[in-house]
């Protein structure tokens, strides 16, 4: 296991073959090569026919381990290699019958989360194998197999993929918890709320640090350390929570460094349908605009659709009315609910495999509604962004509960505003505090380890924030230190279950399983090799504001996320500059080695007794 104060080894990949004891005692070799993580162990093999949606039946050898299913073609004319973490599979079925006659009809059927995933190392492997030999790229949404009917062949390898997919269903523990993968730097440190908010600038006259939540009696589902206005007393704050949806009480996430207005989050009034109203609630607004003595009105965007804001009340829930509330303008920015995310992600899907059809690929592309929901996720953080940068306003952004459109607006406007948050380190330390610090629902939207594909809790809500940043980042291609790759990488490792920084909803529960302590964090194996996440035309600027067109016009389908695995789309090669870049670095990483192995020479040389007059004339220095 990798602890908190471990020493890092950046060397994380081990590729070694695996072998096992046959049924006549002896070791055999079970692969040529099958890529092993520390921690990962081998739990079965079999011949398997890999029903191909583009090249048809292929003969294979699938290897299933505790983190991943691997199969290797066993034809003499293919090279295929499929790579799959078993943290990206959200169904298992079985295909066809014991009467099953027809040929390859009886086998499995595996479905993934999302179109496209797989972790980066088994993707650099299947790239360059399908290209170096002519082969068609599989896509990752769908894998069949077939398999002999004799003996009991199926129903051991569904069973032991159904027990290690969805481990928590089996009283298993996720991988993280397994791997023992080492890397020189340690991610669960890039984070550090106190520091974060001193480089704000906070606590000051008018914004104090409460640890009233400490120990999450609060909200369960807010981070312990939180900051709100000076006047406002720890019992103050006790009484608003009442009055807020899972006591999700109005914080600050963000404070202009010039003109001192701020973002603040939180979860929807408890209005109902008799109307409700908090006297605590709403001084405690009062206080929040009254921190900036220039501005008269405190600006609330409600994430929502107007329609469904009222809806919610049915259900004890609501919004800020005009009546209680009249120092505050509300808006409404018709961003849609989880459940329509998660309808439109699988119309994109549905697009995009096995077949994308191109006489009609802009009016399918239209029907999926996808980028008509990111233009309005875009649309709402620029207004955020625009009401703050130009001082008009401190703005309060929630939607119902407050963790899933509330941190995609909070975040994007702080990456608008904000350019620390631009830097890799600095999106890493945003994407810990908007979302993983406050309760943003990683495991029931994503599903980690667990075997209720149809839960109606799955969304992509974060997979549509990395989009946005995505969109911005053409936009702007100077203004990110970090490239595509980055992001890729990240939401390949949402799923993949290989390391603790996504697991769990909130942070009193990833405290309570010791996940600092027990995982190795993905900012550990992102920063440990840096170079490879680096963007080359990056300019650093201070104080930039970025305000993205978000027109249907300026955006487009992210093609190297959701159709990288469709060989009839064709990959867009890397910028020939990038690529430059990547071959210089490795260039200069080499020189870099040989002149450590000179100066090592040299001053062996030196430390030895001159014993004849060539070894007394001075070095010459020269430079490198």
């Amino acid at each position: 296991m990798a602890s908190a104060s471990t020493k890092y080894n950046s060397h994380s990949l081990e590729n070694e073959s695996i072998k096992r004891t046959s049924r006549d005692g002896l070791n055999r070799d079970l692969s040529e090569t099958v890529p092993r993580l520390p921690g990962e162990t081998l739990i079965t093999d079999k011949e398997v026919i890999y029903i191909c949606p583009f090249n048809g039946p292929i003969k294979g050898r699938v290897y299933i381990t505790n983190y991943r299913l691997y199969l290797r073609s066993l034809e003499t004319d293919s090279a295929l290699i499929l790579d799959v973490p078993l943290g990206v599979i959200s169904r298992i079925e079985k295909m066809g019958g014991a009467t099953s006659r027809g040929e390859n009809s009886y086998g499995l059927d595996i479905t993934c989360k999302v179109c496209g995933d797989q972790v980066e190392c088994g993707c650099r492997c299947v790239l360059h194998f399908c290209h170096r030999f002519g082969d068609l790229l599989p896509d990752m949404r769908n894998l069949r197999f077939a398999l002999k009917q004799e003996g009991h062949s199926r129903r051991d390898m569904f069973e032991t993929l159904t027990r290690h997919a969805f481990p928590l269903a089996h009283s298993l523990p996720l991988f993280a918890f397994l791997n023992e993968e080492k890397f020189h730097v340690d991610g669960w440190t890039v984070y550090n709320p106190v520091e974060e908010y001193r480089r704000q600038g906070l606590p000051n006259h008018h914004w104090r640090i409460t640890f009233i939540n400490k120990c999450y009696e609060l909200c369960d589902t807010y981070p312990a350390l939180l900051v709100v206005p000076y006047r406002a007393s720890d019992e103050d704050l006790r009484r608003v929570a009442i009055f807020r949806s899972r006591n999700r009480i109005p914080v600050l996430s963000w404070i202009h460094p010039e003109n001192k207005t701020v973002i603040m989050r939180c979860s929807q009034p408890l209005v109902g349908m008799s109307g409700k109203r908090n006297k605590d609630d709403e001084k405690y607004l009062d206080l929040i605009r009254e921190t900036n003595r220039q501005i008269s009105k405190l600006t609330i965007y409600d994430a929502r659709p107007s329609v469904n804001a009222v809806a919610n009340k049915a259900t004890g829930g609501g919004y800020e009315s005009d009546d209680a509330y009249h120092n505050a303008e509300l808006s409404f920015l018709d961003i849609h609910n989880i459940h329509v995310m998660r309808e439109s992600l699988k119309k994109v899907k549905d697009i995009v495999y096995p077949n994308v059809e191109e006489s009609h690929w802009l009016s399918s592309l239209e029907s999926t509604h996808w980028l008509e929901h990111i233009k309005l996720v875009l649309t709402g953080a620029i207004q955020v962004a625009d009401k703050v940068s130009s001082g008009k306003s401190s703005v309060l952004v929630h939607c119902s509960d407050g963790w899933d459109r509330t941190a995609q607006l909070t975040s994007l406007a702080m990456l608008m505003l904000d350019s620390f948050y631009r830097s890799i380190e600095g999106f890493e330390i945003l994407v810990q505090k908007e979302w993983i610090s406050f309760g943003h629902k990683f495991g029931s939207r994503i599903g980690h380890g667990d075997k209720n594909h149809a839960d109606a809790d799955r969304s992509p809500i974060f997979l549509q924030f990395i989009d946005c940043v995505w969109q911005m980042s053409k936009q702007f291609p100077t203004a990110f230190e970090f490239n595509e790759r980055f992001l890729i990488a990240i939401l390949d490792h949402l799923y993949s279950c290989r390391f603790g920084t996504f697991l769990f909803n909130c942070e009193s529960a990833r405290e309570r399983q010791k996940v600092p302590e027990r995982t190795v964090s993905l900012w550990s194996m992102i920063n440990s090799n840096k170079d490879k996440f680096k963007n080359p035309f990056y300019t650093k600027e201070i104080n930039r504001v970025l305000y993205p067109v978000a027109s249907m016009r300026h955006l487009e389908l992210w093609v190297n996320y959701y159709i990288r695995w469709n060989p009839r789309i064709k990959q867009q090669q890397p910028n020939p500059v990038e690529q430059r870049y990547m071959e210089l670095l490795a260039l200069r990483d080499d020189y870099i080695k040989r002149l450590e192995e000179l100066q090592l020479a040299n001053s062996a040389k030196l430390s030895d007794p001159p014993t004849s007059p060539s070894q007394m004339m001075p070095h010459v220095q020269t430079h490198f």
